[in-house]
């Protein structure tokens, strides 16, 4: 486990732009943490670091935004953006993830799913958890946790 101090949102913002830069088509990473931890400002930081087109804003309601690599950037990978939230209520939250079909996208794109933690896991061999919380000062601390794959190796490089 890794683990980083996030003073502020734009301190999120800019840790999630660091992140990208480990990040490749096929990657999956899930973010975990109570309202208002910063898991969205994470992804914005990742989606600013990919270089993808549209504004990141929390999928709550739409349950997933595709946006795709902005040509003037020169990047080829898309982001996929799902929120599991409102599915932790159904009576079979995983066959709703089936439904979204994310696993039709996940090799060619970097797939962030907040709160997908006991429900995505399957869509790739290896996946990043991030674990953020927010302090009362406002003060995030992210943790993540490399499962499988070369992600702590990759890792390192955030150090």
């Amino acid at each position: 486990m890794t683990r980083f101090v996030l003073p502020t949102a734009a301190d999120t913002h800019t840790f999630g732009r660091r992140l990208a830069g480990l990040l490749r088509a096929g990657d999956l990473v899930l973010l975990t943490g109570p309202l208002g931890a910063g898991k969205t400002a994470l992804t914005q930081g990742i989606g600013a670091g990919l270089g993808v087109l549209g504004d990141i804003t929390s999928p709550t309601f739409v349950i997933a935004r595709v946006h795709r690599p902005d040509p003037v950037s020169g990047r080829q990978v898309a982001l996929v953006h799902a929120d599991a939230y409102r599915l932790g209520d159904a009576t079979d939250p995983r066959a709703e993830i089936d439904d979204l079909d994310l696993d039709a996208s996940v090799d060619e794109s970097v797939t962030v799913v907040e709160w997908g933690e006991g429900l995505v896991e399957q869509l790739a061999d290896a996946h990043l958890w991030v674990r953020l919380d927010r302090h009362d000062d406002d003060t995030r601390v992210a943790e993540l946790v490399p499962v499988g794959g070369d992600w702590a190796q990759r890792l390192i490089a955030l150090d």
